[in-house]
């Protein structure tokens, strides 16, 4: 009994030691290789080297000077990624979506496009669509107190085109943008007191 016994935990151990860290080791060590940017969570870093934040996943704008993004059902938690569950004859679904849409367009001045007023699967998505983006251009130069073609060719450089030209849909990365907008239009100094 006692050499069955052995022989079960020698190989435990070597399954833990070869499962939970060589094996892992290993794909790290091979995905910072091949795919450095990508097996760090792709994470976007200021010109000091602080990390601002991943491309991966949404964050929340909300200041007047930024792109904002779509709405999220798990008010942007990387921890509780998920939708609602709301179904399309929801009454609290459409009662939201409303209100999105009405503070978009109050924002905005103009029709919000459906990735304005929806949530994505995740609630995390870090992209909107190039119509969200442009709807937001005159909002983001006025209060930058900037030309709209200014805000217009810095979204428009943004734009992320479909993997091969036919996965996806253009898009637009939110903090990417937002970063892209903050290095090339200062934004308007608050009012002071």
């Amino acid at each position: 009994m006692l050499i069955h016994i052995r022989r079960a935990c020698t190989m435990l151990a070597a399954m833990l030691l070869l499962t939970g860290l060589a094996y892992p080791l290993a794909m790290t060590g091979i995905a910072s290789v091949i795919a450095p940017q990508a097996a760090t969570g792709s994470l976007i870093m200021r010109n000091d080297g602080v990390a601002v934040g991943s491309a991966l996943i949404g964050q929340e704008f909300t200041q007047p000077v930024y792109l904002h993004p779509r709405p999220s059902a798990v008010d942007y938690d990387a921890a509780s990624s998920g939708a609602s569950n709301l179904g399309p004859s929801s009454a609290e679904l459409h009662n939201t979506v409303k209100a999105r849409r009405d503070a978009w367009e109050s924002l905005n001045n103009g029709i919000a496009p459906i990735d304005a007023v929806t949530a994505s699967a995740s609630g995390l998505d870090p992209d909107i669509s190039p119509q969200n983006a442009r709807g937001q251009a005159q909002r983001i130069a006025s209060a930058r107190d900037v030309d709209p073609e200014q805000v217009l060719a810095i979204i428009d450089a943004n734009i992320q085109n479909p993997l091969l030209g036919i996965y996806g849909q253009p898009r637009v990365n939110v903090l990417m943008t937002n970063l892209a907008l903050d290095a090339e239009l200062a934004p308007r100094p608050a009012p002071t007191e």
